[in-house]
């Protein structure tokens, strides 16, 4: 099976069976978004729907969040992962959003960018989710699944280099569903150490099943 086999055999799978197609983050409006995907750096959505629901009641809007003092927000995000560093992130995004982008969330992945705690990934979510731009946020998980299945390279080194190829692989209309579709599927059936293999829909389509196969029948 030559990639583009496999590919469309993977997409093809994930079209057919309803598989989900949208973040797991809880969100009202684009600010919610940003903030989360922010908070949700090395920690779980599940944390960061925990956290959120008070602090966006606390802080519903750039014009509060930048209005903010450190210890009300750290207060309120302390059970997540580096909540000392995210707060400054915060608060320091709060002001720039409204000092340089009249508190409107922008959709340029390089202005993103800009925003205190907004590194490549998240602005790429950001595009992706609010904007619906062909925008590949590669986490661990995509960044696992698409070269253990085959979609990419198995010796891609760097996140960029494995979002790079799947831009050129995958049709540009299906990425910003695709990108949902690979992090779900890392963190549920393609997991690091034990992948659900005997249970995954993509067996057919996938490079890593295949070898297993080859393995088992020496």
């Amino acid at each position: 099976m030559n990639r583009k086999e496999r590919t469309n055999g993977i997409l093809g799978f994930f079209k057919t069976s309803g598989a989900p197609s949208e973040t797991e983050l809880h969100f009202s409006n684009p600010f919610q978004l940003l903030v989360a995907v922010v908070l949700s750096a090395q920690c779980t959505d599940k944390r960061i729907n925990q956290v959120t629901p008070a602090l966006f009641k606390r802080f519903p809007d750039p014009e509060s969040l930048a209005a903010a003092e450190f210890d009300e927000v750290f207060a309120l995000i302390r059970s997540v992962s580096y909540p000392n560093n995210k707060a400054k992130h915060l608060l320091a995004l709060g002001k720039r959003l409204v000092s340089e982008f009249q508190s409107e969330v922008p959709s340029d992945v390089e202005k993103l960018q800009t925003l205190e705690g907004v590194g490549r990934k998240t602005a790429n979510v950001i595009a992706s989710v609010i904007f619906n731009q062909p925008t590949m946020a590669v986490d661990t998980h995509v960044f696992r699944v698409s070269k253990r299945v085959g979609l990419v390279h198995l010796n891609s080194k760097t996140p960029l280099s494995v979002e790079l190829q799947l831009y050129k692989y995958l049709p540009k209309e299906i990425i910003p569903r695709a990108h949902h579709w690979l992090i779900l599927h890392g963190r549920y059936v393609c997991l690091a150490r034990k992948p659900k293999c005997s249970t995954c829909g993509i067996q057919d389509a996938c490079l890593y099943y295949s070898k297993l196969v080859k393995k088992a029948s020496v």
